[in-house]
């Protein structure tokens, strides 16, 4: 049993390339195996579809897509041009109950020059970072919030990773291609309390393909 599971999970892991339709909560070419392990683990994968547009206000380059895991009962909801963050939040989902996400993606260009082959090592450390960007997440400095910061690395790319307070927030940062990519990952006080583990778990696993 424990080596089908495991076979069953690589081939999920190898279907990350395809895109999973969040309102109908199934994969794109999955197949049933790998659906019915989804189904055991309560989570899901969104990647961002290639054929999605660059987003309001950024231009129509192509954008790297990106994938992260969210439980059951998490959904796309519609992005609106008067969003906080402008005309660069790329994404947004929430559940109602246990809270809320978003994604930026904004130019390189915007924050430093030469920079068409982004890493987030060459935009700055982590304290540089999330004293720049923190604030187009929370709408305010985040001078004195930021509870804990660490350094992730996945297939060769680096990923700042920060928990904030107030507001309760999580954000992960990185950068590819000429794009800085802000995941952002929030819930009212009740809902960090009860959903702490899942939150966390949801922002650290925001990765750009």
């Amino acid at each position: 049993m424990h080596w089908f599971l495991l076979s069953v999970e690589l081939q999920c892991l190898g279907l990350q390339a395809m895109a999973w339709r969040p309102r109908r909560g199934c994969w794109q070419g999955g197949s049933p195996a790998c659906q019915n392990l989804m189904k055991m683990t309560g989570w899901r994968t969104y990647r961002r579809p290639d054929e999605k547009s660059g987003g309001h206000g950024v231009g129509w380059s192509p954008i790297i897509p990106y994938s992260f895991k969210v439980p059951d009962g998490w959904d796309e909801v519609p992005v609106s041009i008067a969003d906080l963050g402008g005309t660069e939040i790329d994404l947004r989902f929430a559940n109602p109950k246990e809270g809320r996400l978003f994604v930026i993606v904004a130019p390189v260009r915007r924050f430093a020059d030469d920079l068409d082959d982004a890493t987030i090592e060459k935009i700055g450390n982590p304290e540089k970072v999330i004293s720049a960007f923190g604030p187009e997440v929370i709408g305010e400095n985040v001078e004195g919030k930021v509870l804990s910061s660490a350094t992730a690395e996945h297939s060769g790319r680096t990923y700042y990773q920060f928990e904030l307070e107030p507001p309760h927030v999580f954000i992960t940062a990185t950068a590819a291609g000429n794009r800085l990519y802000l995941f952002s990952v929030t819930a009212n006080g009740l809902q960090w309390k009860r959903h702490y583990k899942d939150l966390k778990q949801i922002a650290e696993s925001f990765r750009v393909v």
